[in-house]
């Protein structure tokens, strides 16, 4: 006989591995689909992870490692495969992949998200080795040094502002010559002394061997450029969310989110989402684990009343 799950996750970051850990307290069927060959999504390249609560210092790998451990400790189903498209209409939903079908009446979409990058050459050598995405997640690794942060959106200026708290020196690199970002934020960058503004300007590069030691700073009108030495560049150019299964079908914002409130539930019944993919204020590991744990009470109160 087919077997029709009650859950299926989709994603094996902190979100979908703390659905799955919550899934088979709940004594829930359960199978875990996932892309990569190593569970926990972008934190598994976090050289340092310092602010997940009873595990300060922590690297992102032994984090990832013990979250999987502990699902599978529960008894987790895992499967590395490719999710090619969903079909989720009816009360039986279905999850087609490259090797297999899959049926269930839920599927939870803990998909994550990745940061947009800026392309450059030293950008991916240097990831966790001072280049970061999350000001929020290293910034203490810098006090009292030099850093730089790139965009020009309320992101990028309330890291600068957050950065200008801890660090010697912030430069700020912006394209344009004004900010996108919400004018209250601006004013609160510009009281900060310690952050220095370059407009006008693109990173072309970013250099060195083990750790960043510097940028190469183009002037996009003048098109000189200068080396900025730095001890570390905050990238805040925009995330793009993995909701390409739930393109045409749920509901999304202007940004690609799947719409999704603390309780997980889509725009479809028997859907929901967790962590980066969904519409939230806070992108974090605990917030991403929070959500996994929400969407499986949300799931269990779905299957006894559907």
């Amino acid at each position: 006989m087919e077997k029709i799950y009650d859950v299926i996750i989709i994603g094996s970051g902190p979100a979908g591995l703390s659905a799955a850990i919550y899934a088979q307290r709940a004594k829930l069927s359960t199978i875990i689909i996932e892309a990569n060959y190593i569970s926990g999504g972008q934190v598994v390249n976090t050289y340092e992870v310092d602010n997940y609560p009873g595990l300060p210092g922590i690297s992102g790998m032994d984090l990832s490692t013990t979250l999987r451990d502990h699902a599978e400790k529960m008894g987790s189903e895992f499967v590395r495969d490719q999710v090619l498209k969903l079909e989720l209409d009816g009360k039986v939903k279905k999850v087609v992949t490259k090797d297999e079908e899959y049926k269930s009446r839920t599927i939870l979409l803990a998909t994550g998200a990745k940061h947009r990058q800026l392309g450059v050459p030293g950008e991916q050598k240097l990831a966790g080795s001072g280049v970061s995405y999350c000001a929020t997640c290293d910034g203490a690794f810098f006090k009292d040094k030099t850093v730089a942060v790139i965009g020009g959106g309320d992101v990028a200026l309330e890291d600068a502002i957050f950065l200008a708290r801890i660090c010697k020196k912030v430069y700020l690199i912006h394209r344009r010559d004004e900010f996108r970002a919400a004018k209250i934020i601006q004013d609160n960058l510009f009281a900060q002394e310690n952050v220095e503004v370059l407009w006008n300007s693109v990173v072309t590069e970013i250099k060195g061997d083990f750790q960043v030691k510097s940028l190469t700073v183009r002037d996009v009108k003048s098109k000189e450029e200068k080396e900025l030495e730095a001890d570390g560049c905050f990238i805040a150019v925009g995330i793009i969310p993995n909701s390409e299964l739930a393109q045409g079908q749920l509901e999304l914002d202007a940004g690609g989110y799947v719409v999704a409130g603390e309780d997980g539930a889509s725009s479809i019944p028997g859907v929901f989402a967790a962590g980066d993919v969904r519409t939230k204020l806070l992108r974090q590991i605990i917030t991403a684990a929070s959500d996994g744990a929400n969407c499986i009470t949300s799931i269990q109160n779905y299957l006894i009343t559907a």
